[in-house]
Order: structure tokens, then sequence, then C-alpha cells
């Protein structure tokens, strides 16, 4: 299947049987918990496997999760979303996630069948995008026009996504398991941090060019973060489907079904060790190459189905270049050249993750104009655009400006990640979006630009569970509480040195925790430090490394404390003129 030349449309989607059902099923559910048939608990594993998670601090509100498959995105369906958003959502927002999926927040329980059949009107789900099943399919967001990648991952992620998607063998697995792909050297899709990685790899086989991935198990972060281990040096992307396969029957048979804090694969890998996990999975792959249904008669997987042409786009002959003094920098951060000659990809930052009702109407308008309509959702919580003519940057700049959508440094320092936080989220401790704003003035006078800080990462999490992956990066916060005077204080704990890189995934070190209203000052103190006393060329983990946490620990410790007599200084950023209280309620993210 080959795009077309002309734009990416999306016709409502006629519903299957079985998609049918499934919204019946959901209204007829819906009724039996309010008449009390159905027991709320019930409820809960049922919403959770449509993509229904609850709401902080309500009863009949819920955030929808949108299965965005390896963050494939067209504009009509980003238009589509928007009329979802401004209809049933509050804010009028959509978040992009760290996987690729799109959530939204504040849905009333009582319009969530109409809102699902909205979703899947214009082709997407939010099926199995929570619960204990497969999640959604993540996929390096430069796949297919990199100039680095080896081949095209695009294919192999629809083809696992499909493969796994209302398959009996995984809707009741002891926990839910990730699956991500990497065509590229340069990690960008994290693939140690998932329970199955595959990187692309090219291997010469009796005098033939064979394609193939490296496959990984085992990785995860959450509270004891893990890192994945190497299957087999090269599987043939014919057995790639057996394998995943093969890696999932093992989970559901073997994962700890009576602890849920130890019931994600990486337990199994720890357990038993990579070389045990390596043999049963060799073995498990024969009976699923030997057992296959007729529903499933071969692993073949086309690698041509994402093949892209060039859209058609109406440009002036001449198109000068922008005056706006943003522009240059917007240029250097957000377009990326792609290794088809004229076009680039360009990232569009989601301040904070989050991307309102007018901006989603106005940047598929923009990506109907100038790249087809074709869209993508990033694990950096922003949305790209590719296959945009590179001639034509000065107008999408001009018209992303107009949208409030042309924020530059997209994928630098400023470019912060985190989760939702305590503003919607069961189990967080803090509101991690407010501490996210708060560190952001700290670009503002010419940070954001100094060349030797644009590839720290910083990430942030509501609490330990590592939503934000605040365990990969190079300065990472998750959510704390602490008993300061006799008062619940709102706390960060500070991580430094984590990374990934192909076959490897190393997690930062705790340092320090801090009030959290502090923790802007001991960020801004820490660069500061960083910048003033690295060496040539010495990166902000390795300098870590050298200098040590026991000095870093000195040189931030004034800000460990509160000074005594401001009671603002007990609240938590994000939610100022609140009194702070420690509260965790039941976590969803197991059902």
């Amino acid at each position: 299947m080959s795009v077309t030349k002309n734009a990416i449309r999306a016709p409502k989607h006629a519903l299957t049987p079985v998609q049918e059902a499934e919204l019946k099923l959901f209204e007829e559910n819906i009724h039996a918990l309010e008449s009390g048939a159905l027991d709320s608990d019930d409820f809960r594993r049922f919403r959770l496997e449509n993509g229904i998670y609850g709401i902080r601090g309500t009863t009949d509100e819920h955030m929808v999760r949108i299965k965005i498959k390896w963050g494939n995105l067209t504009a009509d369906q980003l238009d589509a979303l928007a009329g979802i958003a401004e209809a049933y959502a509050t804010p009028k927002c959509g978040h992009v996630t760290t996987r690729q999926a799109i959530q939204m927040h504040h849905i009333k329980r009582r319009d969530v069948p109409e809102l699902l059949r909205k979703i899947a009107d214009c082709g997407l789900t939010t099926r199995e995008a929570c619960g204990n099943t497969v999640r959604n399919v993540t996929a390096c967001h430069y796949s297919g026009v990199s100039p680095e990648e080896v081949f095209d991952v695009r294919p192999y992620a629809q083809a696992v996504a499909d493969y796994f998607l209302r398959n009996p063998i995984c809707q009741n697995l002891p926990r839910k398991f990730k699956f991500a792909f990497e065509g590229c050297p340069t990690d960008h899709a994290r693939v140690g941090i998932h329970d199955f990685g595959a990187v692309a790899k090219v291997r010469d086989i009796d005098g033939k060019k064979i394609r193939g991935f490296q496959c990984y198990v085992g990785g995860g972060l959450g509270a004891t973060p893990h890192a994945a281990q190497l299957i087999e040096d090269f599987t043939p992307e014919d057995l790639l489907l057996p394998t995943a396969e093969a890696v999932v029957r093992i989970f559901d048979r073997h994962g700890n079904r009576k602890d849920k804090a130890r019931a994600r694969i990486k337990f199994v890998v720890k357990d038993w060790g990579i070389e045990k996990m390596r043999e049963t999975i060799l073995e498990e792959r024969k009976i699923a190459l030997l057992t296959r249904s007729g529903r499933h008669p071969d692993f073949k997987i086309n690698p041509h189905a994402y093949d892209e042409t060039p859209p058609v786009v109406n440009l002036p002959a001449v198109i000068p270049e922008s005056k706006d003094p943003g522009y240059a920098r917007w240029k250097l951060t957000n377009a990326k050249i792609q290794k088809q000659p004229g076009y680039v990809t360009v990232l569009v930052r989601c301040l904070l993750g989050d991307i309102y009702v007018p901006q989603m109407h106005a940047l598929a308008d923009i990506a109907r104009r100038y790249n087809g309509g074709r869209l993508r959702t990033a694990i950096t919580q922003n949305l790209v655009m590719q296959w945009v003519p590179e001639k034509a940057l000065p107008l999408v700049y001009a018209e992303l400006l107009k949208a409030g959508l042309a924020e530059a440094n997209a994928e630098r320092v400023a470019d912060i990640t985190r989760c939702p936080g305590a503003d919607t989220c069961q189990i967080a401790i803090t509101h991690s979006k407010g501490l996210a704003a708060a560190l952001t003035p700290i670009f503002s006078n010419g940070m954001s630009t100094a060349e030797d800080l644009q590839d720290i990462k910083i990430k942030i999490s509501g609490c330990f569970n590592s939503c934000g992956q605040h365990h990969i990066a190079d300065i990472g916060f998750y959510g704390a509480s602490k008993i300061v005077d006799g008062h619940d204080v709102p706390h960060y704990v500070m991580l430094l040195g984590g990374y990934t890189q192909e076959g490897v995934a190393k997690f930062g070190k705790p340092t320090l925790q801090f009030p959290a209203k502090r923790v802007p000052e001991a960020a801004r103190k820490l660069l500061q430090y960083y910048r003033e006393n690295h060496q040539p060329n010495e990166i902000f983990r390795a300098f870590v490394e050298r200098v040590g946490t026991a000095q870093i620990k000195e040189l931030l410790k004034e800000y460990t404390t509160i000074p005594p007599g401001d009671p603002k200084m007990y609240e938590d950023l994000g939610a100022e003129g609140i009194a702070f209280k420690m509260e965790m309620g039941q976590g969803e993210c197991a059902a």
C-alpha cells in the first residue's frame, strides 16, 4: 500500500460488527453499574480494557486514552480529535503521552460511549490502551525519513499492533506489556526500557541482504527500573511476530499474578536470568510457528506497506526567508533534514504535552496545505510533520506562529517531559505539570540557547512510577512527600545521569530531595555549575560521573530545607493557595 500524492483524508470509517458489539456492551455495562447490577471493581476492569481511566477525586469522570499506533495520525483525525475535545473534555485539549497516545480528561461517564463511537469513526481506538494488555506500540518518530535509519520500521510496528489488538492471548496478562521499534542507530524510541524492543538490523546471509532485528526483553521503569536484555543477535523479519508471540505467551504463563508490584516481565527475567529466558523464548517460538492458526497462516510482513511519495504542494515561485526574530532559532532546532532531498521533518512543540482545540484545527489545516496531512505523535510529547518542502519553511513557520505552535528548542534542554501528575492521576503525589511550568523561566535568559546545555534531558513524574520517564533523564524528578514542622510538604527527589542508547539503559542516581517550591532554584544552580566547571566537550552525565554526587549534594544542600516563616513553601507548584496533603488513591495501571 503506497500513500497517494494527494492529501491523506480520513473518511468516516464503517464500524465492524466487533466494534459495534463493544460499544453496545459499554453502554450496557454503564447502565448495569448505575443500577447496581454490576460491581464497581468489575466495571473498572472492563473500562480499563477499553482505554478509560478514573480521574482523581471523582467517581463519574474519566481520562480517555486514544491509541495512536506508532504515532501515525492524519490531519482529518486530528480535526476529529479536536471536535471530541471541544465537546467532552476539560480542559479543551489533547495531551500527548510518552507512549505516542493522546489523552483527554474529565470526560463524563455518560458521554463515554458516544465519544468512543466518534473515535472509532475516524479510524482510531482506545481498545487496550490501558489494562493488563499489550499497550500502544511505539516507534521512532523519524522512521521512514531519517537519514540514519537502517530501514523503515513502521510496517513492522503496525503489524505487531494489529496482531495483538483483540488477540485472545493477551486479554488477561499479569500486567501491561509494551513494544517499541527503532530503525536508527540513535535510540529515539528508548528501546531499553520496554518489555519487548526491536532495533532494525540488516545481515548478509548467503549473499542476500536480509532484514531483521535485534530483539530485547524485560525492560521497564516504575519503582524498580530494569534494562532490557538481548534475546538473540539477529531475528529475521519473518520471525518477528512469532518471537513477539512467544514472549507474550511466556509472560502470560509465568508473570506474577499474585503481586502486582512484581507482575511485569522484567521480574521474570530477573528471577530466571537471561539465559533461561532466552532458551524458553526460542523454544516457545517453535511452538508458535507449529501451532499457528488459520487466522495467521504466515508471519510475513510487507516491508513496503508505508512507502510514501512526495505530497503535492502548491507553493509560490519565490518564498523569502522570514524576518521574524525567532525564525532562525526555530529552523535550527525544529526542522530536521530528511533522507528524501528537498524535504524536512518539522517538530511542533506541545508545551507541557498539551495541544488545545484551536491549535489542533490549525495544525491540521497547515498539514493539509504543506505535507499532505501527514502527522506523528512523538514520545517527546510533541507532534511531528514530515515531508514538508524545505523551501516552504518560512510559510509553515508563519502559520505555526499564528497558531501559537512555533515554540523553538524542540528536543532540547528546554523541552521538558512530564506526566499529568496530581492534576488527574489517582496515585500521583505532586503536580508535575506545575514543576515543568516553574522550570520553564530558567531557559528564558540565554540557557535555552547555550550550546553546552542543549543535549541535557529533564523529565518529571508526579510519583515514583516514572510515567514521565525520570529514570532515563540527565536530570530527573519524581514527586514525594515529607513532614516538615508538622505539615505535609510536597517534595521532589532528583536523579542524575540517566540515559538510553542502543543496547543500553542506565538509570539516574537518586541524589537529593527538595521541597517542591525550591526545585527551580536548585535546578538553575546545578545547570550553572555544570556550565562553569565542565571540561571541553564533556556531556552532563560524564560530568556528574566525574565530580560525583557527594559534591553535587554539598552544592545544593541549601535547597533541601524550607526557610522559616513562609507557609507558602508548604504548597505544591501548580496548586498554589491549596493546602497540600499527602494522598495516594488506588492505582489503575493494573486492572
